[in-house]
């Protein structure tokens, strides 16, 4: 029941509250006062600019079909995705559809996904939704974000993934990677997801929309990272409102930020008297 009440947990934090909190560890940068919104005229440009250096972004989680990567994203919620995609490779395998989902049962599904976080109840969600999956949709997967939200385990966050990698909807789904560009860069300041979301909708040109999420998510995984952001090859570094960028190491480890905020490589450090 633990696992339950931290699922459900999530669930309402995922509507209302910071992403930044959400993680194992607080993203104090996401946390800290937002950057102003940079020009929309730089919005374009700015998207366009990751696309380039990403032409085939594109989701890390495997999966097949519009339901197994609905089972992953709910399966994904404190794990990550290499986490993921370990634990469905034999669950897809035994179990690639609702019924046979609702056919292993809570045991047979919770087999597969013991490494994973908040296994239990993540076990007992995918059963259940399986089962109304069959039960209400005929076995398929609703394009409908309504329909999606009434099934267990599954968040705003979740059904805007489903209803844009699934069916190319113009969806952003908001993760911590997203929440913390959005408001480092000034791309699209809010204090919570929703609000980042709205605002990343509204100033994204609608023909840039259908890939936005995927490049956002990868940017932020792989170079706008919470720590130590990498900005010495940050390919929207030009009109990021960021203030206290890190500079390329010299050591080929990556610079830090002094409490003051101040830029310093990790072994730029006097040398030790003889």
């Amino acid at each position: 029941m633990r696992d339950d009440r931290r699922l459900e947990q999530h669930r309402v934090h995922e509507r209302i509250l910071p992403l930044a909190v959400l993680g194992r560890k607080r993203d104090k940068t996401a946390m800290s006062a937002a950057a102003r919104p940079i020009p929309t005229k730089d919005v374009r440009p700015f998207i366009e600019a990751l696309a380039r250096a990403r032409p085939d972004a594109r989701s890390e989680l495997d999966f097949a079909d519009p339901f197994t990567l609905l089972i992953a994203v709910v399966l994904s919620a404190q794990s990550t995705d290499v986490g993921v995609n370990r634990a469905t490779v034999d669950l897809f395998a035994e179990a690639p559809n609702p019924a046979a989902i609702a056919a292993l049962g809570v045991e047979g599904v919770a087999r597969h996904i013991r490494t994973l976080g908040l296994w239990q109840a993540k076990a007992r969600n995918v059963v259940e939704l399986s089962r109304l999956l069959i039960e209400l949709h005929h076995g398929e997967v609703p394009r409908d974000r309504e329909a999606l939200e009434a099934l267990p385990g599954v968040g705003r966050k979740t059904a805007n993934v489903v209803l844009n990698v699934a069916f190319g909807e113009p969806t952003m789904a908001v993760d911590t990677h997203v929440f913390r560009i959005a408001n480092r860069t000034g791309l699209a300041p809010g204090k919570t997801p929703r609000a980042v979301e709205d605002a990343l909708l509204a100033r994204i040109p609608r023909d840039l929309l259908p890939n936005a999420h995927h490049l956002l998510i990868l940017h932020g995984r792989y170079v706008c990272k919470a720590r130590v952001p990498e900005c010495w090859h940050c390919v929207v570094a030009s009109w990021c409102r960021y203030q206290d960028k890190t500079l390329a190491p010299s050591t080929g480890k990556p610079a830090r930020r002094t409490p003051s905020g101040s830029v310093r490589n990790p072994r730029s450090r006097a040398p030790r008297p003889a």
